[in-house]
């Protein structure tokens, strides 16, 4: 496999803070990596300084073989654009346009084809399974169904990495289950490098592997290899319970 992401002694300082401290690691194409930490550990700066959102002050980036962290401005926007791929928490959908209209969005930027466009929301709704409501507007839908509209919107694209931010914070259990499922056929079916930043153990629990962050380094992680979902989700537990807290102020 080739490494899609590689990070290498990342470094980023707000004054006398160091948020992030010498973080190193890769991620492979198709991969389903989490990061998580307590509260101020340094995964959200970490999430937007692999996204160029944030500059780094210290280490590199590489995206698909390109440095990222020595592109200009212009360059990081078209970057951003056309190879990486977000979902937030808050979905970020236009009020004005329809399911279908803020998916077909990114490609409409890009100059895609008509023709094309229509094709590829389609299958991309159909694989998320929200092509019964893309004639809705985001006012209309359920948190679950918008946030899986922002999905498609992610992946529409083809982009070379997914950054997701909490995206099951805001919803219920029964929407991030269903979430959840549709990330795994992503990843499945599409081979969707996805890098998700949560602070849930269930959440967590649908990744390949878990990097554990702590004061802005990298302390541990883990990968689930062969274990069921239900016992990897047992080994986060374990593992927080070692980092002396419990899930809902450590994940």
């Amino acid at each position: 496999m080739d490494s899609i992401l590689r990070v290498e002694h990342l470094a980023r300082e707000y004054g006398m803070t160091r948020a992030i401290d010498d973080v190193s690691f890769s991620v492979e194409e198709g991969e389903f990596v989490g990061i998580m930490g307590a509260s101020g550990s340094g995964k959200s700066t970490l999430l937007n300084c692999v996204s160029t959102i944030d500059r780094p002050t210290g280490g590199r980036i590489w995206v698909e073989g390109r440095e990222v962290t020595s592109l200009k401005p212009k360059q990081v926007s078209r970057f951003r654009r056309e190879r990486l791929g977000f979902i937030f928490q808050d979905c970020n959908l236009l009020d004005t346009l329809t399911a279908f209209e803020n998916i077909a969005l990114a490609l409409t930027i890009r100059g895609t084809a008509p023709g094309l466009v229509e094709q590829k929301v389609r299958e991309t709704a159909r694989l998320l399974e929200i092509d019964g409501c893309m004639e809705q507007y985001p006012y209309q839908m359920s948190g679950g169904q918008r946030q899986r509209t922002a999905a498609a919107r992610a992946i529409v694209t083809n982009p070379a990495l997914v950054l997701a931010d909490e995206p099951t914070g805001a919803l219920d259990s029964k929407s991030a289950k269903l979430l959840l499922d549709r990330f795994e056929a992503l990843n499945r079916q599409r081979a969707a490098t996805i890098l998700m930043v949560t602070h849930d153990a269930f959440t967590a629990s649908y990744c390949h592997r878990i990097l554990f962050l702590q004061d802005g380094a990298v302390l541990t992680q883990l990968e689930r290899g062969e274990q069921s979902r239900k016992e990897f989700f047992r080994q986060i537990i374990a593992v927080v319970t070692r980092l002396g807290g419990d899930q809902s102020d450590v994940l």
